[in-house]
């Protein structure tokens, strides 16, 4: 019986209470352990549950994890003969003393508390600690937008004691690299997460001092696909709805204006919608150039037709000033205009070959609309240009105006060369 009781296993043992097993009374566990001496050193090790969001609005990101903190406290040992190690559960955790980690740069936190606090406490005979807790947290991260929605941004969840310096307690990544784990299905509807991995430095406050802190840096890179329909697509197709103008006919007002008036319209309601979604920033986002460049290119072609509008108008003044100073066309050796209804087709005006002005009748000449060109031959040109009976040539001018030719060749090559210059310079 008293070999028994000797080689008898204490964990396995009742007590009545397991604070008397690791005469958690008996000391005070409000310092550290080793209070006085050379500072505790703490390991950590964290596995990544979930990157649940990331909200460039707010400039933050929701992280889930397992964090657990590793340290010796002889004053928790207790005998054993098998070495096995005791788990305990959150009520415990009040009673003893346990490292004050927190999260730097923290908007957000808490511990999951259903159906029970996710928290497990691990003893060893010898003293050694696992303390391990189950976290969400929303941390804050500086993100760079000049090169938005083409960018990587690059993340860490900082973690750091808030009481003791380094002095008193050195907090380390246990493993390393290895310290680090995340769980294969961690996946991002807009990101692509490329890497994770860990750095610790030292931080100093000028009124506590020094203390260690540990990084957990990841990188993401935003997937592009889903700006390309949303965003490039339907920008560089109004763009090339603003040239379908440059062919429609430069007297069709309504056609012409209502077109680009909605192609403007609706730049400025994508450059508003994309707008909305991202922070105030100050400085001019790679988005922002490919908007507002398209922007400029549909107001373009806005001021084009008001430009081909003006000059025809102008042109049509001064043909009828030089019909009211020559109303009668006969023996003029040049080419000279006349106006006609526009409602009258090619074979009409040639009907009109040999007729003067004077020969229309006054209705003929309210209605001045399509301009023909009544080419007239001197007297020196060969019976074979007039005729026997002296009829004269026509030509009808083109509805297309010189600045619409240029147009069609000026613009689609421009915006192609700045397509580019754009994807190389970002992608």
């Amino acid at each position: 019986s008293h070999i028994y009781k000797k080689n008898r296993d204490m964990t396995k043992s009742w007590k009545g209470k397991t604070e008397q097993l690791l005469r958690v009374d008996d000391h005070d566990f409000t310092m550290r352990p080793a209070f006085g001496g050379p500072a505790i050193p703490v390991g950590v090790d964290v596995q990544v549950e979930s990157l649940d969001s990331i909200s460039e609005v707010d400039m933050d990101f929701t992280m889930t994890l397992y964090l657990r903190h590793y340290w010796k406290d002889e004053r928790l040992s207790f005998p054993s003969t098998t070495n096995k190690s005791m788990t305990f559960d959150g009520r415990l955790v009040k009673k003893i003393w346990v490292p004050d980690v927190f999260f730097v740069h923290s908007k957000r936190s808490f511990i999951h508390d259903t159906t029970t606090d996710n928290i497990m406490l691990r003893v060893f005979p010898d003293g050694h600690v696992l303390y391990s807790m189950r976290i969400t947290v929303t941390a804050m991260c500086n993100m760079d937008f000049s090169r938005f929605p083409l960018d990587s941004q690059t993340c860490s969840l900082e973690l750091e004691s808030y009481a003791y310096t380094d002095e008193d307690l050195m907090l380390y990544w246990k493993n390393g690299n290895e310290s680090l784990k995340t769980d294969e299905k961690i996946s991002l509807s807009q990101f692509l997460i490329q890497k994770f991995h860990t750095t610790s430095r030292l931080a100093f406050y000028s009124s506590t001092g020094w203390y260690n802190r540990l990084y957990i840096n990841f990188t993401l890179r935003r997937h592009i696909f889903f700006f390309l329909l949303q965003t490039y697509f339907p920008a560089t197709l109004m763009v090339m709805l603003s040239w379908v103008s440059f062919w429609i006919d430069h007297r069709a007002v309504p056609a012409r204006v209502s077109l680009g008036i909605t192609t403007v319209l609706t730049m400025s309601t994508i450059i508003t919608g994309v707008n909305a979604s991202m922070p105030r920033v100050s400085y001019i986002k790679a988005v922002d150039i490919y908007l507002w460049v398209s922007f400029v290119f549909v107001f373009l072609s806005v001021l084009e037709y008001a430009a081909v509008n003006y000059l025809t108008t102008v042109q049509e003044r001064k043909e009828r000033k030089l019909q009211e100073r020559f109303p009668c066309t006969c023996g003029i050796p040049h080419s000279k205009t006349m106006m006609l209804d526009g409602n009258y087709s090619e074979s009409d005006a040639n009907s009109l070959a040999g007729y003067t002005r004077n020969q229309m009748g006054p209705e003929e000449e309210k209605q001045e609309k399509m301009v023909v060109h009544l080419a007239m031959s001197n007297e020196s040109n060969s019976s074979r240009k007039r005729g026997p009976k002296g009829h004269v040539r026509l030509r009808i001018i083109q509805n297309s105006h010189t600045i619409d030719k240029y147009s069609r060749l000026i613009f689609p090559g421009t915006y192609i060369f700045f397509n580019l210059i754009y994807w190389s310079v970002f992608s």
